[in-house]
């Protein structure tokens, strides 16, 4: 086959000593493949287990050693090697669908003066079953709208994006200081700076955690949140109308936030779990929205109902019984 004409397509993908999800996320870009483009696949890795490099071997993919920690560095290190004519990306514990990349080069190649394009993903839990119906389930298409809808609670996710080679070179590489929503940051700028168009259908399977089992995580991604939404929608702030829209949109921001350690709290002290661990969900709560934790403390809400069942005595759960060897 003459393959001189195929087009150059990078992908993109961070990775961090998850080698079984990375096959996965391999296997599903060059499954793609096709006569009318190739992909060159540069994985960032700043992990330390040497089943990412026999991974990213295994499906010809540039593996890139990276120092430094974060997603963010894994992913510049990806976007500075990258030289195809567009550059797409792709989380190591996500999934490429059969419907990606086709639709987003059509609109560019009938667009030439689009920047980039971003489409739906639908959230699967771990065994890649379906949690809900495509995200989002709406959205602004461009322009002004966008960056509306984007610093109102819409995350782009990375895995649905593809860009061409030049927006790199305008916007510049990801806020490594960000270990959390550098990828928001980053699309931001892009849809700000540059022309980028969201289209609807679903091209990734975004693999989600079991709820209530990263705290940590979330902890640390809400202060960073707080400074990528202030960061661009200050600048913005004309486009929500008033400063109570401003507000408004912040509050959708950080809803995700709250809503996470408000239901783990119920839930952790519904399943009679360690108080401690009912307490972090509602310090979470409250790092969120202080005010409204508060106010949710005393109330007839399920927050106040998990905080009064973490006083009560704890259940002690019987030991499981020994099984015989023989």
């Amino acid at each position: 086959m003459n393959t001189t004409s195929r087009r150059l397509i990078s992908v993109v993908v961070p990775t961090r000593d998850r080698p079984d999800y990375l096959r996965q996320a391999l296997a599903s870009i060059r499954a793609l493949e096709g006569p009318e483009f190739e992909f060159e696949i540069l994985v960032g890795d700043n992990g330390a287990d040497p089943r990412s490099v026999e991974a990213a071997r295994a499906f010809g993919a540039v593996h890139i050693a990276v120092a430094t920690p974060g997603a963010g560095a894994a992913r510049n290190a990806g976007l500075s090697a990258a030289r195809g004519e567009f550059i797409a990306f792709l989380d190591d514990d996500d999934v490429w669908m059969d419907s990606h990349i086709r639709p987003h080069l059509a609109l560019l190649d009938a667009n030439p003066e689009l920047d980039g394009v971003m489409a739906q993903v639908i959230a699967v839990d771990d065994e890649m079953r379906p949690l809900d119906e495509p995200w989002p389930v709406r959205a602004p298409r461009e322009g002004h709208t966008l960056v509306q809808s984007m610093l109102s609670g819409y995350y782009p996710q990375i895995g649905a994006t593809i860009v061409r080679a030049r927006v790199r070179d305008e916007v510049g590489l990801f806020d490594e200081r960000l270990l959390g929503d550098q990828d928001w940051d980053w699309q931001l700028r892009v849809a700000r700076r540059r022309r980028l168009l969201y289209t609807p259908g679903p091209c990734v399977l975004f693999r989600q955690r079991p709820p209530g089992s990263y705290d940590a995580l979330r902890l640390r991604r809400l202060g960073f949140g707080r400074r990528v939404f202030l960061r661009h929608a200050l600048p913005e702030w004309r486009v929500f109308g008033s400063v109570k829209g401003l507000v408004r949109a912040y509050q959708n921001v950080m809803w995700q936030y709250y809503e996470y350690f408000v239901e783990a709290a119920a839930e952790r002290a519904a399943e009679g779990r360690p108080r401690k661990e009912i307490w972090r969900a509602i310090w979470g709560a409250m790092r969120t929205f202080p005010f409204r934790a508060a106010y949710h403390l005393v109330a007839p809400k399920p927050l106040r109902k998990a905080f009064l069942a973490s006083l009560a005595p704890r259940r002690h759960h019987p030991p499981p019984p020994v099984v015989s060897a023989n």
